[in-house]
């Protein structure tokens, strides 16, 4: 009899371990923004090549169709002294071994696989399959069981994850005495054994004062271990990333933890030169630990803001300039225009601005490019300026996880679901400015990624605008509303690029229309074009070949939707009207007197940014003192031969 147990606590013990690989411990949901999320693998034995593995995630949602959404391929990792390789974002204790994007694994019911396959074995959208299959799991969250992707995956349980903010948990694997394999939700227990066996380890903590200092400053870090070494510890340490390097910093980065202690600092000099290398991220990363030494966290970003920004010769949208920036429409770009009127005016227009032998498209992810550089903020290169909320922000601020707290993303003017464009596979892709999809009209899938309906934007605002349309959003209380008029035309651009949009009165839920066109062409009216609108204007065009046309012709929108509807367009300029946009006005922003330098004005009339005129001056001589509140004004300059609408700021 005791043969037999023997015998069959042996079998037990082997069947637990039929395959080299198995999934150790899933966590798909902690906190509730998935900032410490990780899966851990475990080996047979201690430090096992995963060369020719990967893991497939599977969506069990019923958009999902329990098909592939991610794939992670394992080749040049191997498991720790444990037999364990831990993979999850940054936000995981201690540091996992292959760092991924924060919430990218999902909560479920889904479900993960291990396959001793090649990553093109599993594209976007591959159904779940036991061919080449080691090891599967399909978890869940709570959620009813997925019956058809337990069948796929030849699994007869979904497994539970029942943590909590407060309480988190991971699913983990067990294996008892009697070596018979079971699972259940516990504390977290990543890079170690989930039954507290196994060599121990020791983790060690990055830690700084702040993460943001200004070139010229000093800087502790500080290192401590978990517990006291039991001998002298040395280790090196980089802060290398991207740009930053040796050259911009000293310090020293080769470190001893004397035994018996658990801690040790380094202070890190950051040098002050005259490069205007943008605001730059120190990555601090260890180098050469050995197990069982192990990071406690690791690749912890420091910013380091660069102090040579560049100010560019014309204004922000609340401190405006015009006439500094020149557009940059090749000779006779919209000649085909002139003489036409209604739906000739518009096909034409359209015909220039959606030629598809010219015209190019580019990925969503390229817009960050093309963004960084259309809105870079005028008064400091290393920022975006923000729509709406009338702000920069630095470059590096962008949104890449799921906090959005002081982060800036992509905001589309057109909302895409009011639009109906969406994203596909190669948006994830930034190819650059060389490689492009050919576009026309009814390319209306290109307008998800068209520069000039995108623009930066608080990432918290942004998600507050939803997909409103403008009238029922005005922007946020207290700013000075300068983003309208450049709305305004942003989306009216769109009805004549693309086929399917329009532009309409009210607020409409159907899918193609935007609202309200009354609102936007007050907006357009009474915040006119200004140099940052024509330069972001000229950089997309670099891109993508087309402008738009609102900004170059600001006319054109009473031609199309306006108080000229059904009139001739004749593009061509008065020798009056030239001397008008000539005028300049000075200083601005002014704190109360404004002195004005061109031809002969016979009337000035100052309108709010809602469009109410708050006063007039009939006789002119070259200054007006305003008397008026700090904020943002539009001023209507009357000539004999003409008028002239200017955006001032009095402070």
């Amino acid at each position: 009899m005791q043969r037999f147990l023997i015998v069959l606590v042996l079998f037990l013990f082997h069947n637990a371990w039929s395959q080299v690989l198995i999934i150790n411990e899933l966590d798909p949901d902690s906190p509730s923004t998935d900032t410490a999320e990780f899966i851990e693998i475990k080996s047979q034995t201690p430090n096992f090549s995963t060369d020719g593995y990967i893991l497939v995630f599977f969506n069990g949602s019923s958009s999902g169709a329990d098909s592939s959404y991610m794939v992670i391929n394992l080749n040049g990792y191997t498991t720790d002294i444990n037999g364990l390789l831990v993979i999850g974002s940054t936000g995981v204790y201690p540091s996992p071994q292959l760092l991924i994007s924060e919430n990218v694994i999902q909560n479920g019911a889904d479900a993960v696989g291990i396959y001793q396959a090649s990553v093109n074995d599993f594209p976007e959208g591959t159904l779940a399959t036991q061919t080449n299959l080691v090891d599967a799991m399909v978890y869940g969250t709570n959620d009813s069981d997925d019956t058809v992707l337990l069948g796929l995956l030849g699994e007869t349980i979904q497994y539970n994850d029942n943590g909590t903010n407060a309480n988190p948990k991971s699913i983990q694997r067990f294996v008892n005495g009697m070596g018979v394999e079971s699972f259940s939700s516990a504390l977290p227990t990543p890079r170690r054994e989930n039954d507290g066996s196994g060599v121990a380890i020791n983790p060690i903590q990055i830690s700084v004062s702040n993460t943001q200092y200004d070139e010229g400053s000093s800087f502790d870090i500080t290192f401590t271990a978990e517990t006291n070494v039991t001998s002298d510890l040395n280790f090196n340490i980089s802060l290398d990333n991207f740009g930053f390097n040796t050259s911009d910093f000293s310090g020293n980065t080769s470190l001893t933890i004397l035994s018996g202690n658990n801690s040790i600092s380094t202070t890190i000099n950051l040098t002050d030169d005259s490069d205007d290398e943008g605001d730059e991220v120190i990555s601090i990363q260890f180098t050469d630990l050995v197990e069982p030494i192990v990071p406690g966290n690791n690749n912890v970003e420091v910013r380091v803001v660069d102090n040579d920004f560049t100010v560019a010769a014309w204004g922000t949208p609340i401190n405006p300039t015009t006439g500094i920036v020149q557009s940059t429409q090749p000779d006779g770009y919209y000649d085909s225009l002139d003489g036409l009127s209604d739906l000739a005016l518009r096909q034409a227009l359209q015909d220039i601005i959606a030629d598809p032998n010219v015209v190019r498209a580019q990925t969503y992810s390229d817009v960050i490019d093309i963004l960084k550089e259309a809105d870079q903020n005028p008064a400091n290169s290393n920022q975006v300026w923000l729509l709406y909320t009338e702000e920069g922000r630095a470059k590096l601020d962008l949104q890449t996880g799921s906090s959005n707290a002081g982060k800036w993303n992509r905001e589309h003017t057109f909302p895409r679901s009011r639009g109906g464009f969406f994203d596909i596979e190669e948006d994830e892709i930034a190819d650059g400015i060389d490689v492009f999809w050919t576009t026309e009209a009814d390319s209306l899938r290109h307008g998800n990624s068209d520069a000039h309906a995108l623009r930066a934007a608080d990432a918290v605002e942004n998600s507050s605008r939803g997909n409103q349309h403008y009238g029922e959003y005005i922007g946020p209380s207290g700013t000075l509303g300068s983003f309208r008029g450049d709305v305004a035309r942003s989306v009216l651009y769109m009805e004549i690029r693309y086929n399917g949009l329009q532009i309409v009165n009210g607020f409409p839920d159907i899918t193609g229309q935007l609202g309200d066109l009354a609102t936007l062409l007050d907006w357009h009216r009474n915040d006119p074009p200004d140099d940052f609108e024509m330069n972001r204007n000229n950089v997309v065009y670099t891109w993508q070949f087309n402008r738009n046309p609102f900004i170059d012709q600001p006319d054109l929108v009473e031609y199309i939707w306006g108080n000229n509807v059904g009139e001739v367009w004749d593009q061509q300029l008065s020798i009056e009207e030239n001397e008008l946009n000539a005028i300049s006005l000075y200083p601005n922003p002014t704190t109360g007197r404004l002195y004005i330098n061109g031809n002969d004005i016979v009337n000035i009339e100052i309108y709010s940014v809602e469009g109410k005129r708050l006063k007039q001056f009939s006789e002119v001589e070259n200054f007006i003192d305003l008397d008026l509140a700090s904020g943002l004004y539009l001023l209507k300059l009357e000539s004999e031969t003409g008028f002239v609408t200017r955006k001032i700021v009095v402070e």
